[in-house]
């Protein structure tokens, strides 16, 4: 006779969370990716247009920083994500 694995209701709430951010992760990287790139792209556009040179460079340099942020978060998520 195969023994029966019961788990409380606490355990099976504990996974239903760990599974729904491991969705809102999947989300949240690909809203990273997505505004590094635009922020990229706007300074780059500031600043090569030289309509705001200053404010160009600040936004290609932390479009880079974040790209940089979530491209480490891609590589090694917490643990949640890889139930």
């Amino acid at each position: 006779m195969l023994p029966f694995l019961l788990q409380s209701p606490l355990t099976d709430f504990m996974a239903m969370i760990g599974i729904y951010f491991a969705e809102i992760w999947e989300f949240l990287i690909f809203i990273g990716t997505t505004s590094g790139i635009i922020i990229v792209l706007v300074g780059a556009i500031l600043w090569f247009t030289e309509a705001n040179q200053k404010r160009g460079k600040g936004l290609v340099a932390s479009g880079i920083i974040l790209s940089i942020v979530v491209q480490y978060f891609v590589l090694y998520p917490p643990s949640f994500v890889l139930l």
